[in-house]
């Protein structure tokens, strides 16, 4: 996701004289997750890779399959860094990225940039961000969104053979993502993500707008246009984060998509808070994602990305609705692949 909340890929070489600082910057960390603090000096010789992501971004789940290869890979002579700079408050607990880390099987040193530190030195504007730096700790290469996995690979093996490291073989990894990890199906994605905080948010469709910042009730209206959406209850609609106040309350959204997610967390409490999803008035069933059953059932347990929606061909626009049961739920952002 990228700070203007739109899909990117982009592919470049750099030169190679520019000058190492961006590496130093690692000694600006909040905290090391998976290893010891790494330094400029403890990396001489080997060839980095500089991946910028933060945990409930969908675009870096779907790369995450082939970062996680590389590192198992070419572990002879390259070390992956993870560098984690939070977008949601939820990102910033340390505790929730260490737990993210554990369920999503990353094993690589992950770096705590809560601060923006690293963020600012490598002039930084996107998640997911690669760098790849050569044995003598210049940038040689970098590529932001998602895509052109085989350039990036292709890239590690010359700076590793560049550095006479043996590698893993040549050819490129085989990878297939599952779950929130699979590629998106873009010949049928309509709908682009969508905060809903009104710092951010587009096309809310309830009467009278946003009311930021108080409690409010909101209604959701008979008919939404594609990527309109809206709230039915009382609500807080904050900078960052949409909150239910009410003890009841719903989200509609109108898409164009294969998949569906719904970053959420269970609130200041920490209470689980069970929900409902209906696609186009209707249980969604075989359309399910991973967080609901097929009646459309699901329950808030942790601050993450949920996938709601996994829909079979064909694609079509429809009315997406989710009902939380009780309070406090708080929603980030939509998303859709």
């Amino acid at each position: 996701m990228t700070l203007a909340g739109t899909y990117l890929s982009m592919f470049r070489a750099v030169d190679a004289t520019a000058a190492p600082r961006e590496l130093a910057s690692l000694g600006r960390a909040t905290a090391w997750l998976n290893s010891p603090a790494l330094t400029p000096e403890s990396l001489a010789g080997k060839v980095v890779v500089v991946n910028f992501w933060t945990y409930t971004c969908i675009n870096w789940l779907r790369t995450l399959p082939y970062v996680r290869a590389w590192s198992q890979r070419y572990r002879q002579g390259l070390v992956v860094i993870g560098v984690h700079t939070p977008e949601f408050p939820i990102e910033r607990n340390v505790d929730n990225v260490r737990h993210a880390v554990q369920q999503m099987g990353v094993e690589y040193p992950i770096v705590i940039d809560n601060d923006y530190a690293i963020w600012r030195a490598f002039d930084n504007q996107y998640w997911p961000a690669l760098y790849v730096i050569d044995a003598s700790g210049r940038i040689r290469q970098h590529h932001f969104g998602e895509g052109e996995y085989e350039a990036s690979e292709i890239g590690i093996q010359r700076l590793l053979d560049e550095a006479r490291i043996a590698g893993g073989g040549r050819g490129v990894a085989s990878v297939e993502g599952r779950g929130v990890e699979a590629p998106a199906d873009w010949e049928d994605l309509k709908s682009g993500e969508n905060y809903v905080g009104y710092g951010r948010t587009e096309r809310f469709a309830s009467r009278g707008g946003i009311g930021p910042d108080r409690r409010r009730a909101y209604v959701v209206p008979g008919r939404l246009a594609l990527n309109e959406w809206a709230l039915g209850g009382e609500w807080t609609i904050g900078r960052e984060a949409t909150v239910l106040n009410g003890p009841t309350g719903r989200m509609a959204y109108q898409f164009h998509a294969r998949d569906l997610h719904l970053v959420m967390g269970p609130g200041r409490e920490g209470k689980p808070i069970r929900f409902r999803v209906l696609l186009d008035g209707h249980p969604p069933g075989n359309a399910h994602g991973l967080d609901i059953d097929a009646s459309g059932n699901g329950v808030v347990v942790e601050p993450r990305l949920y996938q709601l929606i996994r829909q079979p061909k064909p694609i079509v626009d429809r009315q997406f609705e989710i009902e939380f049961l009780s309070s406090n739920v708080e929603t980030f952002s939509f998303t859709f692949g």
